[in-house]
């Protein structure tokens, strides 16, 4: 009996549910189907979450979870190439270098000149990308019409000879030196962009021009009254020939950004061609 009360002996098997019959007039709903059990698979790379083919996404609408440092695989089978909208659809910054702003505004024509023999360091960094057209033909003009004096046999001819053939024979002499500044500046430029150099012509032979007749000035002046085969004057112009090499070397070296070896070589035949026309009284 109490093997009966505590249900010993009994089917433990919970009953089952019978199917509840539908009311008359409607068809039966057929019975439940089990469902189907899919292997769960390990969600793939650049799929769903839940292993189904990620074109298709979640059959039951889930919110897919995306992960920031999750990347996809591009061309390979299973997952599909992402692509992004370039901001700079031209390329432009891919190997591409702006041109170097310049360092300073113009500097006028007396900070400029004084630049040179004062402060020439930062006066040649500020000037490297502005062209001195203006100062440099004038003074080299200027600088031209007055060397004539400084050698002995060119002022006598100068001096004795009328005052109609003097004039245009002093002219001729300083577009001479304005043509020799120029194409002695321009070979420096030419062999400093070989050797390297990254400058602008216009600066370069410019400030040359420049650079030349500035140091040469102080010969000059005293030649005027002592004459170019004095000693002093010679000592003098060697000086300022020194004086020049450093200067054209310190120009170069700010207007291309080159070490001071190669701006001295590519200062080296402004500087004979200084030494042996002027310097030395060749002319």
């Amino acid at each position: 009996m109490a093997g009966f009360r505590n249900g010993r002996g009994r089917d433990n098997r919970p009953p089952q549910q019978q199917p509840q019959q539908a009311p008359y007039g409607y068809n039966a709903a057929p019975p439940p189907h089990p469902q189907q059990q899919w292997p769960q698979q390990a969600p793939q790379q650049g799929g769903g979450g839940y292993g189904e083919p990620e074109y298709f996404g979640d059959p039951y609408g889930a919110q897919q979870q995306h992960h920031p440092q999750q990347h996809y695989a591009a061309n390979t089978p299973g997952h599909t190439q992402m692509f992004s909208v370039n901001e700079d659809p031209y390329g432009a910054g891919a190997g591409y270098e702006a041109p170097a702003a310049p360092t300073g505004p113009r500097l006028h024509w007396k900070p400029l000149l004084s630049g040179i023999v004062l402060r020439p360091g930062p006066t040649f960094l500020q000037m490297r990308d502005h062209a001195v057209w203006g100062p440099a033909l004038t003074v080299t003009f200027l600088y031209g019409l007055l060397a004539i004096f400084g050698f002995d046999k060119a002022r006598d001819e100068a001096i004795n000879a009328t005052l109609s053939t003097a004039i245009p024979y002093v002219l001729m002499t300083g577009v001479g030196f304005v043509v020799a500044g120029l194409i002695l500046g321009a070979v420096t430029h030419t062999l400093a962009r070989q050797l390297g150099g990254s400058g602008s012509w216009q600066p370069t032979v410019g400030l040359s021009m420049l650079i030349m007749s500035i140091t040469d000035a102080p010969r000059l002046v005293v030649a005027v009254f002592l004459g170019g085969e004095n000693g002093l004057v010679q000592v003098l112009g060697w000086l300022t020939w020194l004086a020049a090499g450093a200067l054209f070397t310190m120009m170069v070296s700010r207007s291309h950004d080159l070490p001071w070896p190669k701006a001295l070589g590519a200062s080296a035949i402004q500087l004979v061609a200084l030494l042996s026309l002027i310097k030395l009284g060749m002319l």
